[in-house]
Parts: C-alpha cells; structure tokens; sequence
C-alpha cells in the first residue's frame, strides 16, 4: 500500500504526458497495419518472443540459441517485408497535421466530415423520395436500440446510408443508429409516440422519430417516402420541410458547438454547471 501511494506521490504531469504519446503511437501503428499483411507478420513475431523466452526459462540451449539468431537476422528481413507499410507510415505521417492541431480541433473535423457525409445522403434519399430514419445518438445511451437491430459498426459514409434505405434493401425498413463517428447498427425498432393529437398527416416514421425523442436526448432525421421531405425531431420539436442547408445548421450547432462547449466544460470541471440552453445558443 505504501509503495502504492509513493508511486501517486512521485507521479508527474509529464509521465502522464509521457504514457498518453506512447499509447498514441501505439495506437496509430495498431490503425496503420489493421487488416493488412503486417497485422499477421505481428502476430507471428508476437509467437516467436514468447516462445523464444519460454525456450530461455526452461534453459532449452538450442532452441533458444537458434531463435536468438533468427530474431536478430530477422530485424533486417523485417525492414524489407515491411517496407510497403513502412512507406505508407511515412507518407501518413507526412500529411496528416494530427501533431500540429489540438485534440478538439480533432473531434471537430471528425463530427464536420460526418455532418457532411450524413447531410449529403439525406439529400440524396430526399430527391429520389426514398424514406428514411436516422438516430444520432447524444448524452442517453442508446444500447437497447442497437441491440433490436443488425450491428454494422461501420464508418459514417453517405453511400452507406443511401445503399441501407435502398428500395427492397433487407434493412430499409428500420432506423440508423449513429453514435458518434460509427453507424452502429441498422434496420432498428423505434418506440411509437403515444401523443393521441398527433396531426394525421405524420406518417409511422415521424411517429416513430417523436417516440424516440420523448424517451432520450436523440436526433432523429426522418425522409419521406411520399414528399421526400426531410425532418428533425430533437428536444421534443419536430422540425418539418428542412432542406440540407438547415439540416447541416442544425447537426452543426447540436453536435460541433455542444462538443466544444462540453470540452471547455471538463477543462475547467464545471459539467454539472452547463446550461443545455447555452450549449444549442
């Protein structure tokens, strides 16, 4: 227990720092070889540190002998099997400004590239009058969503989208479930709203989106398979007519100034003092 705190005691700012640029680059190398030859390459050298290690403890001499020599030819055969990743490393590093731009402008040019993706697929379901449901995912977990569904976890991509809400797709009839920078899952049940003074022109799609925001934070983007006209239910509104110019406005000021203004929040440790009306100012 002693050594315990003495380790807290002794522990500086720039060991955290120290530990979150090792994890980081971890990390970037585990995305850059992700589904790629290297990623099996890793795995085999992984089995031949363990075995040569096992090989030392048991004081196997040979085994361990030919294994030290292999991994130290092997350090140059490494250089030339890896060299088209290596190559792409570089060229990653090169080009990215991930070491130039804070952390929140990160998640900021995450959330505008998802924006745009989704705001451009709602446009294309909206001039083909292809209905749609999309759930974006805020403060309320929405995990009993996801599980009434089929899990895609996939990027947010706007021929994704479009391709899910295709005619005769087998997940058209669903929702989208958004969380985050990922489409969670597809063809999803919603909750119906149970209001009796609906208008009786609000098809089961936009009674489904009212039901979803009268028991979390969501947004939900409904397009009509009629009109084609696209709609917001958020905050208990539903928001009819929108063209894409205020469905981004929308997503922007819901996701983009909420993201930062939460950041700023955490910085200083004033969450529980947020105002939910000053973050959708």
């Amino acid at each position: 227990m002693q050594n315990i705190m003495e380790l807290f005691v002794n522990f500086r700012i720039i060991d955290f720092l120290d530990i979150v640029i090792v994890a980081v680059i971890f990390y970037k190398l585990l995305m850059l070889i992700k589904e790629t030859r290297a990623e099996q390459l890793i795995k085999g050298l992984i089995v031949l540190l363990v075995v040569l290690n096992i090989s030392k403890w048991l004081k196997m001499h040979m085994v361990n002998y030919i294994l030290e020599n292999t991994m130290t030819v092997g350090v140059i055969a490494l250089l030339v099997v890896f060299q088209p990743e290596l190559r792409r490393a570089l060229e990653y590093i090169g080009r990215t400004k991930w070491l130039s731009i804070s952390i929140s402008e990160v998640i900021k040019q995450e959330l505008i590239q998802n924006i745009d993706e989704i705001v451009t697929a709602v446009a294309t379901l909206s001039r083909s009058k292809t209905g749609a449901l999309i759930v974006m995912e805020r403060e309320t977990g929405l995990n009993e969503i996801v599980d009434t569904g089929t899990l895609i976890e996939g990027r947010v991509s706007a021929l994704l989208i479009a391709n899910i809400f295709e005619h005769n797709a087998p997940l058209h009839d669903g929702a989208v479930l958004i969380k985050k920078e990922k489409i969670m899952a597809a063809g999803c049940f919603l909750p119906l709203s149970t209001k009796s003074d609906l208008s009786r022109d609000l098809g089961t799609r936009h009674r489904a989106a009212l039901g979803m925001i009268e028991n979390s934070d969501a947004i939900v983007i409904v397009v009509s398979e009629e009109t084609g006209a696209i709609s917001v239910a958020m905050d208990g509104v539903l928001k009819r007519f929108l063209g894409s110019n205020d469905l981004r406005q929308i997503l922007t000021e819901s996701f983009i100034i909420e993201e930062k203004q939460s950041l700023v929040g955490k910085w200083r440790g004033l969450n529980g003092k947020k105002d939910k009306g000053d973050l959708q100012s």
